[in-house]
């Protein structure tokens, strides 16, 4: 159900090695606010299907699904226009190539028409991305429980840990002795004026037309509360009540904190600092706090339109939902940002249908690849403050000898090569035709 980039590509995967799909596109019948044409695979935000390298995990990803058959991997390379070092197509000739590859495959019949409740029977993957239509949604709401599906995707930047300054921060949770699970980086009454002053004044990325009716107060981007007051940050996410810094024993004038994202301890993401900023705003704005003048960001804040669930509680390694059986969730609903990893979600999504289909034992990707650590990470991450997030290296198991400090363009080069590596035997075990 969708073809988007994921839904296409579940398709394809799953009519290639046999199964007979059904794919269901509710255009042109029914638009969201976000589509213009009636193609397949529409890129509506961006033709930039962005970096290339292998130092920058989406170019492993994207190599990973060119190594594993991906339709729209082969459709990007074959409509690419030059963009430096990203990836970047002809957004017409994308669509018009996947829509072409779907319609003429034998094994998927397509209907155009929209579906607001998930069929019974026969393996089912959702696929119908950000702007699912209210009905689905509210059918998805209701299986799941109002609490694990979102409609506003409010994320907050996330930061390496080894590039924090861990001498100005100090470890603490709110009205707690000893050391907490948060880490708080302490702001006097200047440096917090100086922050405010610098969000009022930053440029932020334009709202898209869907988008207009975004802001609710659950969610308010950090520049936007800032232009509410000068104090009105020091009352909200950064307020410091609870928290005394045991370097001088007492409470700052306001707190910024950070909270560990991943099991490993290697992210760690600023609480309540969503953001509209333009990227390199985030990095100037952010550095001026507190320990994190050096901050290597994992991914940047964002706030737009989308409907995702919560994922650790809501899906099985598979992608299967746990209220549901049978049901497989893909792109960004599942949890990921981007259209790359929507597409890869899309794959296992559709290789998963296939091994149940067959009644056969799911076989996952290594969680060294960039399949297994978005995998990963949808099934481990904590539930009780989840985000969607793009692919990036902070979601990897660590490098065997990762307690020495290992410059950043060697440590992703080398998880790209053993990432590579260890996608061999999966690549072979679910090829085409393989047993």
């Amino acid at each position: 159900m969708g073809a988007g980039l994921a839904g296409c590509e579940a398709a394809w995967q799953a009519a290639r090695r046999g199964l007979s799909v059904v794919l269901y596109e509710m255009r042109p019948a029914r638009r969201s606010p976000a589509h213009r044409g009636d193609d397949f695979a529409e890129l509506v935000c961006s033709n930039s299907l962005r970096a290339s390298r292998l130092a920058n995990a989406v170019g492993l990803l994207k190599e990973e699904m060119r190594r594993l058959g991906s339709l729209v991997m082969r459709a990007a390379d074959e409509t690419a226009v030059p963009a430096g070092r990203a990836l970047a197509v002809d957004r017409s000739a994308f669509s018009r190539r996947i829509t072409e590859s779907i319609e003429s495959h034998p094994g998927i019949e397509v209907r155009r028409e929209c579906v607001t409740r998930i069929p019974e029977g026969a393996p089912v993957i959702l696929a119908t991305g950000p702007l699912t239509a209210s009905e689905l949604a509210s059918e998805i709401q209701a299986l799941l429980g109002e609490e694990h599906l979102y409609f506003y995707d409010a994320i907050a930047p996330t930061l390496y840990a080894d590039s924090i300054d861990y001498e100005l921060a100090f470890r603490a949770s709110r009205w707690e002795e000893g050391e907490g699970d948060y880490l708080n980086l302490p702001l006097d009454e200047s440096q917090y004026t100086a922050f405010v002053e610098a969000l009022v004044a930053a440029d932020t990325v334009p709202l898209h037309a869907c988008e207009a009716a975004l802001y609710f107060e659950g969610c308010l981007p950090i520049e936007e509360m800032a232009r509410r007051g000068r104090e009105t940050l020091a009352f909200g996410p950064l307020k410091p009540v609870g928290l005394v810094d045991p370097r001088s024993g007492r409470r700052p004038y306001a707190v910024a904190q950070l909270r560990q994202e991943d099991k490993q301890g290697v992210l760690y993401n600023l609480v309540g600092f969503q953001t509209k900023l333009r990227i390199g705003e985030q990095k100037r704005i952010l550095r001026s706090l507190p320990g994190l003048a050096g901050a290597v960001f994992a991914r940047f804040g964002s706030v737009h339109r989308n409907t995702y669930v919560n994922a650790p509680r809501a899906l099985t390694p598979t992608l299967e939902l746990r209220g549901r059986p049978g049901v497989y969730l893909a792109g960004q609903m599942a949890g990921v940002e981007g259209y790359v990893e929507s597409a890869a979600l899309g794959f296992l999504a559709g290789l998963n249908a296939v091994f149940a289909a067959r009644g056969a034992e799911t076989l996952l990707p290594d969680p060294r690849t960039a399949h297994g650590a978005l995998l990963r990470h949808l099934a481990e991450a904590d539930p009780r403050g989840f985000q969607p997030t793009n692919v990036n290296y902070g979601l990897f198991p660590p490098l065997a000898d990762a307690t020495r400090r290992i410059p950043k363009r060697e440590k992703h080069e080398r998880l790209a090569q053993r990432a590579l590596e260890a996608l061999a035997p999966y690549a072979d075990a679910v090829a085409e035709g393989a047993a």
